[in-house]
């Protein structure tokens, strides 16, 4: 089905969406026009995690994730966005955020993403600002993010982990050497993505062809092997970076519908288009995508035409925590789950506000955490807690990053 124009603004009004910062707004109102930003840069931790710091007149400061290409190498171009941003430039003097009140989130979420021209480095610097503004709303107001976002629905998470790459994907034997030690992790996971690629052999995110019978029925014997190697305590997701063609995706989901894996995620180009609603038709499996979404108008025609069944954006991408929970409550009008992407580089940061936001969101009962997801060289304390496959919501201010003094000197 097409989605016309007017059809988007129709169902975007009558969606929840408007309502939801109300809570936010109420608690934060009393302190309004207290505090103003005096600065806001681009942190370098020794460890190699890179944030963005805003800084205020009243002492207090908020951290965000940058993501992993932020920048480029060199980070000059972090560094003139973040500062054109900081103070409007030529271009938006008025627009710029020092001097400005740091509780005005929302406002700062408009003038950030939709007056300045987005490119994917920008997206991402930005999508860190916005999430160092709720990290130093709640710093503020302390209170944790979460409960600014009207409290929580759970006070743990489920989580879903990775299979290593490691070994022959095509061994029964090495399914349950490989099965055993991801079993006996003590954190508990009960659930594993496992990539396409493995049993290809090819390099994730690389472009297929048309996949032929013989590469099928390589698909089909190694997740048939995972499950078999797992049992029916551990569900599998098929792991796809957007590289199958049309075709290819519909015989992969037939190839694997017998294990009834937990997800099929990310098989088609990251845009919606006709495909994805060939792909939804063909198969009964639960489809999933949304890691590589830029805000509300990447999500929507996904979710306004059930194109899948489950969304996975990340807040490095998809317009930092703002604009995730704009795309969660429209999710959730449509009765859509969620979870959260947090592989995307942002490091312990990016986990840390994944886990507040996804623990005040009722549509989001998983959250995705890699093998590293409890552990963090910049921290000095309030590591992730993971135990029994779930991990427990910091109750600290903000995002509950406790970051080693000695690494944001200088």
């Amino acid at each position: 089905m097409a989605l016309s124009r007017r059809d988007f603004f129709k169902a975007a009004i009558a969606a929840p969406i408007g309502a939801s910062f109300v809570h936010y707004n109420a608690i934060a109102a009393p302190a309004a026009q207290q505090i103003k930003i005096s600065a806001i840069k681009i942190i370098q931790l020794s460890t190699g995690a890179r944030l963005v710091k805003i800084e205020t007149d009243a002492g207090i400061v908020g951290y965000g994730p940058t993501g992993t290409s932020a920048g480029g190498p060199s980070g000059n171009f972090a560094e003139s966005l973040v500062q054109g941003i900081a103070t409007g430039g030529s271009s938006h003097p008025d627009l710029g955020l020092v001097g400005k009140d740091p509780l005005s989130i929302e406002l700062h979420f408009h003038h950030m993403f939709y007056s300045w021209a987005q490119r994917e480095n920008t997206i991402r610097l930005c999508s860190g600002i916005d999430i160092a503004l709720w990290d130093l709303a709640g710093k503020i107001l302390n209170q944790p993010v979460s409960k600014l976002l009207g409290g929580n629905f759970r006070d743990k998470l489920k989580l879903y982990s990775h299979c290593p790459h490691q070994g022959n994907f095509m061994n029964r034997d090495e399914w349950r050497h490989r099965a055993q030690l991801l079993k006996d992790d003590p954190r508990g996971f009960t659930a594993y993505k496992v990539d396409i690629n493995d049993p290809l052999g090819v390099t994730v995110s690389q472009d297929l062809t048309t996949l032929g019978p013989g590469k099928i029925r390589d698909v089909k014997l190694c997740y048939e092997l995972a499950h078999e190697s797992f049992g029916d305590e551990i569900d599998v997701i098929v792991h796809c970076h957007n590289e199958l063609d049309t075709a290819s995706a519909i015989k992969v989901a037939e190839a694997v519908e017998g294990i009834k894996p937990l997800f099929f995620e990310d098989p088609l180009d990251y845009h919606f288009s006709e495909k994805w609603m060939a792909l939804r038709r063909s198969t009964r499996i639960t489809l999933l995508t949304g890691e590589n979404m830029q805000l509300m108008e990447m999500a929507a025609p996904f979710i306004m035409n059930e194109a899948v069944d489950w969304l996975q954006p990340d807040l490095c991408w998809s317009g930092g925590i703002t604009g995730v929970k704009k795309i969660a409550d429209l999710a959730a009008y449509y009765r859509m789950p969620i979870s959260l992407h947090t592989a995307g580089g942002g490091g312990w940061a990016q986990m840390m506000a994944s886990q507040q936001l996804s623990a005040a969101l009722h549509n989001c009962p998983y959250l995705e955490c890699g093998v590293g997801g409890d552990r963090a060289a910049e921290a000095a304390g309030n590591l992730p807690v993971i135990e029994k496959g779930y991990m427990n919501i910091s109750t600290l201010p903000g995002l509950g990053l406790d970051i080693k003094p000695e690494l944001l000197r200088g």
